[in-house]
């Protein structure tokens, strides 16, 4: 700037210096004009969040300059690609090119002419997580960018697993609730009531690689009669879900068969009572012989006489049985020998 003779080499000293002034203003001038265009220029992106499976919008696009648009270019740096890959050219007249074959995932919504480049990206999953480039290439300025990262979430998988614990009276894992693979990780709690004080809870959490993570809680307590049906809920919680989600569950303690017995329903008709979990099965026998089909009738714990003859005499046996035990009663009938109208002479009922 100091050398200006090539311009005002042939005027005096004073018209040199003015010379010498009027450039250095225009430089400032332009300079000033040219960071006003550099400063009011703005690319705009954002971070976009989408669920698991759903359909995510990339948003690109400029505002504020009167440069030509010659292209737009986007690039990625994902799960599935870690190193920086362009994979796609937008282009005044030819469109859409995808430079390394197609992908049916994405799809461009945007406006060239409006210097929109606005792309959807459908049925995403953590391979497609990371960050994508929008690249905008004008004259004169040259390329201007944005990045926009991409954010997955993922929903567990939700269960409880019965632990099937028998009656007991040392503390033992009734059950767990686990929320599987969510991304940013669940949260698990029990809802227990009025088995507080009975009962209690440990939770764990392991993360993958893929950065989802399993959450499990578990349910631990003294397997008692007085403790098996009652209710409790699981509850879980995440970033992923829309709202929580509750699962019910009833504590169950397995035993066999507690006491048997048998007890009269009518006059010729009887039932076998037993308390078990699961419930047990039935079954009558008669000692030394078989059930005369056309003098009985069994259903379930129920046995019924259908007549009144001595051919019915004998000792009678009911099993109760789950898959945890066995029990049984017995009961002996004996009828008089006589006329039609002859009663029971007597029965007897025996435990085991």
């Amino acid at each position: 700037m100091d050398d200006i003779s090539p311009f005002c080499g042939n005027y005096r000293h004073s018209l040199s210096s003015r010379c010498h002034s009027v450039l250095r203003r225009l430089l400032v001038l332009m300079v000033a004009l040219l960071r006003t265009d550099v400063i009011a220029l703005q690319v705009i992106g954002g971070n976009v969040t989408v669920e698991q499976g759903g359909t995510a919008i990339l948003p690109c696009h400029v505002i504020d300059t009167n440069d030509d648009l010659t292209q737009i270019s986007w690039q990625r740096r994902t799960r599935e690609k870690p190193r920086n890959d362009n994979f796609l050219t937008i282009l005044p007249r030819e469109g859409v090119q995808f430079l390394n074959g197609g992908d049916d995932q994405f799809k461009y919504i945007g406006n060239f002419n409006d210097k929109n480049g606005t792309l959807q990206l459908s049925n995403v999953t953590l391979k497609d997580e990371g960050s994508y480039t929008c690249i905008f290439t004008f004259f004169p300025s040259g390329n201007q960018k944005t990045e926009i990262p991409l954010n997955l979430l993922v929903p567990p998988f939700t269960n409880i697993k019965d632990n099937l614990p028998t009656l007991g009276k040392e503390e033992v894992l009734f059950a767990t609730c686990t929320a599987a693979g969510s991304k940013p990780p669940a949260e698990v709690r029990w809802l227990t009531g009025a088995l507080r004080d009975k009962v209690r809870t440990t939770t764990n959490s392991t993360q993958y690689d893929n950065d989802t993570t399993t959450t499990v809680s578990s349910l631990f307590g003294v397997p008692t009669r007085e403790i098996n049906g009652h209710q409790v809920q699981c509850v879980i919680s995440s970033d992923a879900m829309s709202k929580e989600e509750t699962l019910p569950f009833s504590i169950q303690v397995y035993f066999s068969p507690t006491e048997v017995n048998i007890r009269e329903i009518s006059e010729n008709s009887f039932e076998c009572v037993t308390e078990a979990n699961p419930s047990a099965n039935f079954t009558w026998s008669r000692s030394g012989q078989s059930l005369l089909q056309s003098a009985v009738k069994v259903e379930g714990a129920k046995l019924q006489l259908l007549s009144r003859t001595s051919d019915l005499n004998g000792l009678y046996q009911c099993d109760a049985s789950n898959a945890y035990g066995r029990k049984h009663a017995q009961l002996y009938v004996h009828v008089a020998s006589g006329t039609c109208s002859a009663a029971w002479a007597s029965f007897a009922v025996f435990f085991s």
